[in-house]
């Protein structure tokens, strides 16, 4: 039986235990400062025929900057999903506003952007955006330009 020296040992024990301190106070630093949280405000609804990637606690931006969250997510009596938007009480709408369902590039994360309208009169707290526009199911549309391209190349046209 061969005994090692514990000295190399304990520099790794220590130079490891600095890396576990160190990833542990990015990982509270990244879970806390993880964007602004909306707790108080006034809601306002919207309703879609489809929310996919929509969840409680998704963004709600207006230009890009978060205004917002979904504060819930409900089917309504003639099936659409209704949607309560929970926003600052320092940012107006307008009436005439949009609300669309939206992704953050390609791969990124949905949330539901505000596009403002041009009206003077300003939506009131329980009052509903009117105009809205549905989540784009990007995997159905690449699914479906898959089948189609392989199944119009596979044809013969052999007389």
């Amino acid at each position: 039986m061969v005994l090692r020296p514990v000295k190399g040992n304990i520099l790794e024990v220590i130079i490891g235990g600095f890396v576990l301190i160190v990833s542990s106070f990015f990982m509270y630093f990244a879970y806390t400062s993880g964007g602004e949280q909306i707790k108080q405000g006034y809601v306002l609804t919207a309703r879609f025929d489809d929310v996919s990637g929509i969840m409680a606690g998704s963004d709600v931006k207006l230009n890009g900057i978060k205004v917002g969250v979904v504060k819930s997510l409900v089917i309504d009596e003639d099936y659409q999903a209704k949607v309560e938007l929970l926003f600052r009480d320092d940012i107006k709408i307008p009436k005439d506003s949009s609300a669309n369902i939206t992704t953050d590039g390609l791969m990124g994360s949905k949330f539901i952007s505000i596009s403002v309208g041009y009206s003077e009169q300003k939506l009131k707290p329980s009052e509903e955006i009117e105009i809205t526009k549905s989540a784009i199911n990007i995997e159905g549309l690449i699914s479906r330009f898959v089948m189609n391209g392989f199944g119009n190349g596979s044809k013969s046209n052999a007389n």
